[in-house]
């Protein structure tokens, strides 16, 4: 068949589903950690509590041709792929959302509805457009290092397939420790130096940035300077008193404060594993339960959770993680081990049996 037509065939298809996938609940949290070993670790967890997004893993090759869409139906931007990488997609196998290439470089797509606005776009550019959905594996099939990204992220036109559908933003980083991310605002690229290493949704990362400042009488451990430590009667209920204060919805300001405030009272452990494994208990505080993000009277939809997958990259070991709220089970991608000059393409659920793993115990 025709790639055009396929293409058209495909944004025809989903262009609904597009829509609605970016109205719902979009609820996406990152964070970074750092290992003593210099393990450079980026986790994140990734929402909709519409219905199942049917995610799925990509491994794919280097030299693999990549044919970007078209709001018009046609294609976009076409090109060989430098780098073999994994990733994580949604509905469709080009939409990867997370990913981690051969050479360390870690790139997520994060939704971010309402302030973002893209280019207008231009029939005549066609041969530079990717649509918002396809950036992460324009990223991670070309480039190396974060720098490689801030210098050719203009080279492209970012375009959204249906013109009612919410806008996202980037995070890219690499085993260096450096960390950017990505807006497109008034149809203009901004690059944004992530030192804080946290990136939810809206609004812009800047505003997120400067909200911290509302917070800063967050503390370790327990709160000091009690002003009613003069009244033996008036004492703490438990740990955590350093904490009152935090905000505890699910709103994108809020997990961004949450987010920030555990990722900066986290040890720093020895190896880049027991890092990992850290960023998924930190990240279990992020999940969202069906119900949380739907009206009075509406019908529950057919998944468990609203945050259907989280991640890790390992971007100096070189490793890729996930769980589902199907299966908690980590399951892992040595990229070490894939030989990407002659592995196939290969796509598979990210859940072979959606079922949680239970263990019985038997008492003699």
């Amino acid at each position: 068949m025709d790639i055009s037509i396929l293409l058209r065939r495909t944004v025809a298809v989903t262009a609904a589903l597009t829509c609605t996938i970016f109205y719902s609940l979009t609820a996406c949290t990152g964070i970074t950690l750092t290992a003593k070993d210099g393990s450079y670790i980026m986790a994140r967890t990734a929402e909709w509590g519409g219905t199942d997004l049917q995610s799925r893993y990509v491994i794919v090759p280097r030299g693999y041709r990549h044919v970007s869409m078209a709001p018009d139906g046609g294609t976009g931007l076409i090109f060989n792929g430098k780098y073999g990488y994994v990733g994580v997609a949604a509905n469709m196998d080009q939409f990867v959302l997370e990913g981690l290439n051969e050479k360390g470089l870690s790139a997520g797509l994060f939704f971010f509805p309402g302030y973002g606005q893209y280019p207008e776009y231009d029939s005549t550019q066609v041969d530079r457009t990717v649509p918002d959905m396809q950036v992460v594996s324009w990223i991670l099939a070309n480039f190396t290092t974060v720098q490689e990204v801030v210098d050719h992220f203009d080279d492209i036109i970012v375009t959204l397939l249906y013109p009612q559908s919410g806008t996202s933003h980037w995070r890219v980083g690499d085993p260096s420790g450096r960390q950017v991310v990505i807006e497109i605002t008034g149809g203009e690229t901004h690059i944004y130096e992530n030192t804080v290493g946290v990136l939810t949704n809206s609004p812009d990362f800047p505003w997120q940035v400067t909200n911290l400042n509302n917070y800063v009488n967050l503390s370790f451990g327990e709160a000091d300077g009690n002003a009613f430590s003069a009244w033996p009667q008036v004492r703490r209920f438990g740990a955590g008193t350093g904490m009152i204060g935090i905000p505890g919805d699910v709103t994108p300001p809020s997990r961004f404060v949450r987010a920030a405030y555990y990722q900066a009272t986290a040890p720093q452990y020895a190896t880049g594993d027991e890092t990992v494994m850290s960023c998924f208990l930190i990240l279990n505080n992020f999940d969202i339960p069906i119900g949380v993000e739907r009206q009075k009277g509406q019908e529950p939809t057919d998944i468990p959770g609203a945050t259907q997958f989280t991640t890790a990259t390992d971007t100096k070991g070189l490793k890729f993680y996930w769980r589902t709220c199907w299966n908690s089970t980590i399951r892992c991608i040595d990229l070490s081990s894939v030989n990407f000059a002659r592995v196939k393409y290969t796509v598979a659920p990210l859940d072979k049996v959606r079922e949680q793993p239970m263990e019985m115990i038997t008492v003699r």
